[in-house]
């Protein structure tokens, strides 16, 4: 599902002297089945972003299409619940939002919110809770006696069990530990092989590099780059203004590059780097 902002400006408390911009005329187009990381520092826009892209937020003035829905100033909360049953949402520390007595219960929430019947809502829980790397036994225990990155994951069956198009992750891997970290990240890898789009809010550069397709940069309510995470990454305006960090590995490469290595292009990822160094060893 291709999501597009055209000119999209939001202004918190418009009406009002305390008015500030959360967006500033940005305008960017979001690939279908695509996995797409936002990143920026601490206030930059990007959760005001996402949150237009199931009108949870709305513009102040521009508009956006996500698949064949228009979001406009104007557009009232009637009838969104067809566009929040095609946009999944994972806040940060989702897990923080469970509630029911069992983790099957806990599942079907969200499906029988969006009208499916208890069987089919059951069904999705079952199938969902292994999705996730969970055995059906969790089903009927108290999501409050897991371990915090087991509620984690019950917290993102919940959301997957509605079958969303496009899935957005606000710091999904916020809290867990490097090994959960990337076990996350290949699920949510694994679904966009499968077809979703996966949006990506996140301050973890490794991530950007190893999943992401393509990125997008904010600051102060401003889209400040986008393109492939190569070439983003790769932008000198961008790293001397202190608007991104680079991944470990790029890091890596400039401290080579000072004492022994020449790369036209800084590598992001480990394989990368380990490929270019072992093509400058071997002087192929």
């Amino acid at each position: 599902m291709e999501i597009t902002f055209e000119h999209v400006t939001h202004s918190y408390d418009a009406n009002s002297p305390m008015a500030n911009l959360g967006l500033d005329d940005v305008s960017l187009k979001i690939d279908d089945k695509k996995f797409t990381a936002i990143v920026g520092q601490t206030g930059s826009g990007k959760s005001t972003l996402v949150r237009h892209i199931n009108a949870l937020l709305k513009p102040t003035s521009g508009k956006l299409t996500v698949g064949d829905r228009v979001i406009t100033s104007e557009t009232n909360n009637k009838n969104l619940k067809p566009l929040r049953k095609k946009v999944g949402m994972v806040f940060q520390f989702p897990e923080s939002q469970l509630f029911e007595e069992t983790v099957e219960k806990d599942i079907m929430f969200g499906p029988m919110n969006f009208g499916f019947s208890e069987s089919d809502a059951k069904d999705a829980a079952h199938e969902m809770i292994e999705l996730v790397g969970l055995s059906k036994d969790y089903l009927q225990k108290s999501p409050f006696d897991l371990s915090g990155g087991q509620m984690r994951r019950v917290a993102i069956a919940g959301v997957l069990a509605s079958n969303p198009e496009t899935i957005i992750l606000d710091e999904p891997t916020a809290g867990l530990d490097p090994v959960g970290r990337h076990e996350i990240m290949d699920l949510f890898k694994n679904l966009q092989s499968k077809g979703r789009t996966i949006i990506l809010i996140t301050h973890n550069m490794d991530d950007v590099a190893n999943y992401a397709d393509e990125m997008a940069v904010m600051s102060q309510g401003k889209l400040v780059a986008s393109g492939l995470p190569s070439d983003v990454f790769n932008n000198q305006d961008l790293l001397k203004n202190d608007l991104l960090t680079l991944p470990q590995s790029a890091q890596f490469a400039q401290s080579l590059a000072q004492k022994y290595f020449q790369f036209n292009k800084l590598p992001i990822t480990i394989d990368e780097l380990s490929a270019e160094i072992k093509q400058q060893v071997n002087g192929d």
